[in-house]
């Protein structure tokens, strides 16, 4: 027998090599048709989670919209007002004691007919805010106005926000413009070099991150910042402490949306470029920044328009832009709702709105409109101003602190220091609340937090077979799983000829086809006569927006639908729960000739967290638990300058009763394995 030569025998390993990959590459393991958008009656998995999410928000909006026409008199308005201050405030999750600002002036400059200082104050102790004080050269007191910025890298930097300030100043108003957290000089994630490591929308949203499992928001930092402002001008004889005004524009018109709402201090309001209405937000632009996200505040029935019914009857202006991304059409429907409320309160008069036909920013137009409301309500003057070109200061120039940011200051504390204190006070009460609380209570506990309804209130998922792919030693089915209206997952299962009575339920963060290749782990387990049921979970796998990226992707392969559910008052790890629950009760019976088989539960990456609460949850439903590079627990992510992936597996206010090391010692009866 002649043997092969070398050159031959990689021949034919090229060729074998060759046809298996053919083979593999051949076999289809997709579940769902593929876009476009395929024929009537067929599953369209690409925005599935998106229209679930967004048809169930414009049902909540409805419901507001009834409630709204219902209010007629001016104690119902009182009461609307009431009803949503308290739960906004209840939503931030409180705040900060008042401790004193230590503010300091540390320099100053003239601008000719105004004159600028340096301001740093701490709004909470180690924890400094920068700021430009810009005051007119007339005689005081004057009206103080805060300028909120907009979400530019350079803060009270900025050209428009320079210019709107010098131009209150011109005109007899004193103008604090101060930096965000994440803006000008208080970046609180810096490179090596000193400089800030991220843009600030992206910082926002990773603050927000630790914000969400403490049970605050960013918006609570950037709200309690524009508090301790105010604080600042009233503490000052020069600025009148009665004529208080606000209004910035883009971020900064949230602020001031969102400070015109709840302080009532202010007395007149101004915000800009972002009103609009959540119907046209949600099927416009979608979801922004971390801030601009209140827990629950759409299933509640808090619209845009609301923060400016909540001030009611003070005067507002609304300035908007007519090819905004913040859409027009909605900012009107804003304007509309609180103009009747102010007319019930008769005075309609007092809230009004400027729009210039430019795109989003603090244009001329609205500068000067914002300008010319102050001065008719702060100072009781009326006339048409104008906006004069005159010279704007380089970052260099405005700089308050020694090196330019904040967190080079000795001491300093960023927000995610703060959020690490205040989970280091949960943890303690978590304890006590763990060894002296019964289980059965704590896990209701965890139920309504992560919004878990029990498996038997569940209905029973509707399936049906679209196919079946044959390999050596075993089948795969494919399924299409419909746990709920509108919602379909995706799945496989993985049938050997002869079943050991056990059944897997694979679930994977990046989706049911990442371990079924020939070879790996899920065959390893149907070699050992298992059978394994491998699910997408709604947003993952083959129902991923894979083309719509919510911030680059930075924070999770769903993170815009994240906040979709956020809004509702809703998790991503709830939902994915109890996906989980009804995908093991279904497969406790499949195939299973009318028998229960027991079920083993994989969770794996990110869906290795719902994984849990659902063994946690419904424990009698589980044999066992394996989680794979599963987050071991939340409390480490809250002060994580890096985090990447982490925002879509937050539960809001979860660590004010719970962590993820508290549902695995709850695991008594189910054996757990993490790897």
């Amino acid at each position: 027998m002649k043997h092969l030569s070398l050159s031959c025998r990689g021949a034919v390993v090229v060729c074998a090599l060759f046809v298996a990959s053919n083979a593999i590459a051949a076999e289809n393991l997709n579940v769902l048709p593929p876009v476009p958008p395929p024929a009537k009656g067929e599953d369209a998995p690409v925005g599935m989670l998106r229209a679930y999410l967004t048809a169930a928000s414009f049902a909540a909006l409805d419901k507001r919209k009834a409630e709204y026409e219902k209010v007629k008199t001016p104690e119902q308005v009182a009461a609307w007002q009431q009803e949503r201050r308290e739960f906004f405030l209840r939503q931030l999750g409180g705040f900060p004691a008042r401790v004193p600002l230590n503010a300091r002036i540390v320099a100053a400059m003239d601008g000719g007919d105004y004159r600028v200082e340096k301001i740093i104050y701490e709004s909470q102790p180690k924890h400094h805010v920068t700021g430009l004080l810009y005051l007119p050269k007339t005689p005081p007191p004057y009206p103080g106005v805060i300028v909120p910025c907009g979400h530019s890298a350079n803060g009270k930097g900025a050209d428009t926000y320079q210019r709107a300030s010098i131009l209150l100043a011109k005109n007899g108003l004193a103008a604090f413009c101060y930096d965000p957290i994440g803006q000008g000089e208080r970046a609180q994630v810096l490179k090596s070099d000193g400089k800030a490591a991220l843009g600030s929308t992206t910082e926002h949203t990773l603050v927000g991150i630790g914000s969400i499992l403490v049970g605050r928001n960013v918006a609570t930092y950037r709200i309690w910042d524009g508090m301790r402002a105010i604080d600042y001008l009233q503490s000052r004889p020069d600025i009148d402490p009665q004529r208080i005004g606000c209004t910035g524009n883009s971020g900064g018109g949230t602020l001031t949306s969102y400070l015109m709402a709840l302080d009532d201090r202010i007395a007149v309001a101004a915000p800009s470029c972002y009103l609009t209405s959540f119907r046209r937000l949600l099927e416009w632009a979608g979801p922004q920044d971390g801030e601009q996200n209140i827990f629950g505040q759409v299933a509640f029935g808090m619209e845009h328009a609301d923060y400016v019914i909540l001030r009611a009857p003070k005067p507002t202006l609304m300035c908007v832009a007519t090819r905004d991304f913040f859409d027009i059409n909605g900012a009107w429907d804003a304007f509309r709702e609180a103009k009747r409320m102010y007319g019930r309160l008769d005075f309609a008069n007092q809230v009004d709105i400027v729009e210039t036909d430019m795109p989003h920013g603090f244009s001329t137009q609205l500068r000067v409109g914002a300008v010319r409301w102050m001065r008719r309500w702060l100072l009781r003057i009326d006339d048409n101003i104008t906006e004069p070109d005159f010279p704007i200061r380089k970052d260099d120039e405005i700089q308050c602190s020694p090196q330019g940011q904040v967190m080079l200051m000795p001491g300093e504390r960023s927000v995610f220091d703060l959020n690490v204190e205040m989970e280091k006070s949960l943890a303690a009460t978590r304890r006590e609340l763990w060894a002296k609380t019964s289980k059965d209570e704590l896990l209701a506990k965890v139920r309504g937090i992560a919004g878990v309804q029990p498996l038997a209130k569940l209905p029973p998922l509707k399936h049906r077979a679209v196919g079946s792919v044959e390999r050596e030693g075993y089948r795969i089915d494919k399924l299409v799983l419909e746990p709920e209206s509108g919602i379909v997952l995706p799945a496989l299962a993985f049938v050997p000829p002869k079943t050991s009575g056990n059944a897997y339920l694979y679930l994977h963060g990046q989706g049911k086809q990442a371990d079924a290749a020939p070879g790996g782990s899920i065959e390893r387990l149907v070699a050992q006569g298992h059978l394994v049921l491998a699910v997408d979970l709604r947003g993952l796998g083959e129902t991923e927006e894979k083309g719509k990226k919510w911030y680059r992707g930075a924070f999770g392969p769903v993170s815009g639908d994240f906040y979709r559910a956020y809004l509702l008052g809703r998790s991503l790890v709830g939902m994915w729960t109890e996906d989980a629950l009804v995908c093991a009760r279904f497969l406790a019976g499949y195939e299973a000739n009318g028998k229960q088989r027991k079920v083993h539960l994989v969770g794996i990456g990110t869906a290795g967290i719902p994984a849990l609460h659902a063994a946690a949850l419904e424990p009698v439903m589980f044999a066992s638990l394996t989680l794979r590079q599963t987050l071991a627990s939340w409390a480490s992510v809250v002060g994580n300058k890096e985090a990447s992936d982490q925002l879509i597996a937050t539960v809001h206010g979860a660590l004010r009763v719970y962590d993820l090391p508290d549902l695995v010692a709850s695991l008594d009866s189910v054996k757990v394995r993490v790897e």
